[in-house]
């Protein structure tokens, strides 16, 4: 009985991590393949947000020059690149993700698979966009 207990809570709590976001995740440079950032993912409320928490590229501007919002000219070390996401099922929906490079503010929806996260930034609908796949830092 012991035994089946235990496996039923191990069981659990590896659901329970398994569809969560939070942490850090290194971001990888969609030309180059390299590892560009880390970006802390954390929670306020019932929503998430992400911030760039480590630079492992150094960018040719430091600062969010083509930001349109709050963030134009803000340091990109710092800078909150996810904003307002819920979670909805196995996926986090609903937020926006901001390029620092470009500057641009997509639609943001984020999968976690295993110690990968599959982030899908788009215009409109999910079609018209792209994924990159961020691994879990320890």
């Amino acid at each position: 009985m012991k035994k089946l207990l235990l496996t039923f809570a191990l069981s659990l709590f590896g659901v329970m991590t398994f569809a969560q976001i939070e942490g850090k995740w290194k971001t990888i440079d969609d030309e180059t393949k390299q590892a560009k950032s880390i970006v802390e993912i954390y929670k306020k409320g019932d929503q998430y947000y992400g911030k760039v928490s480590q630079l492992l590229i150094k960018p040719a501007n430091p600062n969010c020059t083509e930001c349109k919002d709050d963030r134009k000219n803000k340091p990109i070390l710092g800078l909150e690149i996810i904003r307002g996401l819920k979670k909805e099922g196995n996926e986090f929906t609903g937020g926006t993700i901001t390029d620092p490079k470009s500057g641009k503010t997509y639609k943001c929806t984020i999968k976690r698979e295993g110690d990968k996260l599959n982030v899908r930034g788009y215009l409109g609908i999910s079609a018209f966009g792209r994924t990159q796949t961020w691994q879990k830092v320890n």
